[in-house]
């Protein structure tokens, strides 16, 4: 490469160094720095051959370009050289500063390794420092420029022009030269990372923005409504955004939907479902309220959208119309509770009705009655898990129980927690006030089935139920247990009051109904049995039962039936 004696060569060289060095910062992507990393050391540096072997992610060494001949390019390019292999050849042989120069009377320990080669037998050198074609110099690249950094590749190079082993000013050189390199290669992988990165993402914001914009028309053309709400904070549930379908569906229009929370729009009853509803996510059905000032029974879910920095941020609520089926289920619960002739509660549904004013329980005697008031009179407050002081010995579901320092009389227990049902004593109307249940049982109904069939005498039970409806007050229920019998539970009230509350349903029942332009009469007879704690539903029924029979035989024929 120089002449020792011919210091304007080394000028020379020198700048086709600086030449060659400029270049390598000009290639536009990773593989074409590499190859011009190997074309600078043939054009700039006096070699006829050069390649450039690089580090792999799995540090085995891959030669990544070469120059100077084209069939060894054609041999070697792409082969590998593992690791340990490279790690042995830069270990031996003589230190040229960062260079590693294996002459070839050393280097036939490394003719079987795996490092790919190109070397050729020659003849023995005839002069001290003439190159051999077996002679092996090494140029390695560190990511830091100097060999204290991550091995990053290494140059090979063969040949020098001149056939003499380089100098102390060709040594210089191709270290420098090496040095350029790896930050070139440094420098083109950045590139190459930071394009991929870029591309990376544009093409995650690409996907974000269509994403968004699926989103978007999902939301907003999806045929369910839709909604947006806040999550957390003083405006929790606050609607954000709302989609067409969710507006048609209140008959409210997007802007106003702004205004609302769905707690302002929930039924009052609903409340508590749509907070747990809220708060956890999940699933409801609830009445939401209209426009029209009615109210509509939907399914509700939401999906609480979370922040990883900031925690959960909104709410995506999605509301269905559940308004056919709930009225389906109601009309399903109202026919298997309800006589489906008359409408009238059924035989089930009066029993459970019945039952459930009744305990197994009765009353006690007054004197028990005192003892039981006096023990429970001003029980000891206790605290209790939600922090507050209770006075009563019932627990949340309004059982009986205890309480710290609360006791019973002897033979006494704690029984269920409601006020008993009790009912007038003897035959006179001593002004106990309980719970009726007038039995009534049709008179002549049979015949007018017989004569003119069961269409009549179902007009005639329609009838009839109309107004027993009619004569009773709200709260009272008419039910029918089957065929022509009715029972009327009426609370409240005394024997005077029942008595009359019988007569005026009898006559309210005499009077002719018309069916298909013909006027037929009926008669009643009523049975008052009275209700109270101790009894069942069903010895209730039979009582009433029993006293409607009594009336029924007392009274004569004529009297019984009305027409």
């Amino acid at each position: 490469m120089e002449t020792e004696s011919e210091p304007y060569v080394r000028l020379a060289s020198l700048r086709q160094l600086h030449q060659v060095v400029g270049e390598l910062n000009t290639a536009r992507s990773l593989a074409d720095t590499l190859q011009t990393v190997a074309d600078g050391v043939v054009t700039g540096l006096g070699y006829e051959l050069a390649c450039v072997n690089l580090v792999r992610p799995d540090g085995d060494l891959v030669v990544a370009a070469f120059a100077g001949s084209a069939a060894a390019e054609a041999l070697i390019t792409g082969r590998v050289g593992s690791r340990e292999s490279w790690e042995r050849r830069l270990g031996m042989g003589h230190n040229w500063g960062s260079l590693r120069f294996i002459p070839h009377n050393e280097g036939w320990t490394l003719i079987e390794d795996d490092v790919p080669q190109w070397h050729t037998e020659g003849p023995e050198p005839r002069f001290e420092d003439e190159w051999h074609p077996l002679d092996r110099l090494y140029a390695p690249m560190h990511t830091s420029g100097a060999t204290g950094g991550e091995l990053l590749g290494v140059i090979s190079v063969d040949r020098p022009r001149n056939g003499r082993h380089p100098g102390a000013w060709g040594r210089e050189a191709l270290q420098m030269y090496a040095s350029q390199a790896a930050i070139a290669i440094s420098n083109a992988r950045l590139r190459a990372n930071m394009q991929r990165a870029l591309v990376r993402l544009e093409r995650e914001q690409q996907a974000l923005r269509a994403s968004e914009e699926s989103f978007r028309q999902a939301f907003e053309y999806a045929p369910s409504g839709m909604a947006i709400a806040e999550m957390g904070g003083d405006h929790h549930g606050r609607i954000l955004r709302s989609n067409d379908a969710l507006c048609r569906l209140l008959g409210r229009p997007s802007a106003a939907m702004r205004r609302y929370s769905f707690s302002d729009l929930v039924h009052p009853e609903d409340i508590g479902t749509l907070l747990r509803t809220s708060a956890e996510g999940g699933r409801a059905e609830l009445r939401l309220g209209r426009r029209d000032n009615t109210y509509l029974w939907v399914s509700l879910r939401n999906s609480v959208v979370a922040d990883t920095a900031d925690g959960p941020r909104f709410l995506l609520t999605h509301v269905e119309d559940i308004e056919e089926r709930k009225r389906r289920e109601l009309h399903l619960a109202h026919r298997a509770s309800h006589d489906s002739l008359t409408g009238l509660p059924n035989s089930a549904e009066l029993r459970t009705r019945l039952s459930a004013r009744l305990c197994r329980r009765p009353p006690g005697p007054q004197e028990n009655a005192d003892v039981l008031d006096a023990a429970y009179a001003t029980p000891p407050a206790y605290e209790t898990p939600d922090g507050f002081g209770h006075h009563d010995a019932y627990d949340s579901n309004g059982h009986g129980g205890s309480y710290p320092g609360a006791s019973l009389p002897d033979g006494f227990e704690a029984f269920d927690h409601h006020v008993h049902t009790v009912a007038p004593e003897g035959d006179t109307d001593d002004g106990t006030k309980g719970l009726a249940v007038l039995f009534c049982d049709l008179d002549g109904f049979k015949s007018i089935n017989d004569r003119f069939g069961h269409h009549t005498g179902d007009a005639v039970l329609i009838e009839v139920a109309r107004r027993l409806t009619n004569g009773v007050r709200d709260g009272d229920t008419v039910a029918r247990l089957g065929g022509d019998e009715f029972v009327v539970l009426a609370d409240g009230l005394g024997r005077a009051d029942a008595a009359d509350l019988a007569v005026r349903l009898r006559n309210a029942i005499i009077p002719p109904i018309r069916v298909d332009g013909r006027a037929v009469r009926v008669g009643a007879s009523f049975g008052i049995g009275w209700a109270h704690c101790g009894m069942t539903a069903e010895e209730v029924l039979q009582s009433a039962d029993q006293r409607m029979y009594i009336e029924k035989r007392s009274r004569a024929k004529q009297h019984r039936r009305a027409g």
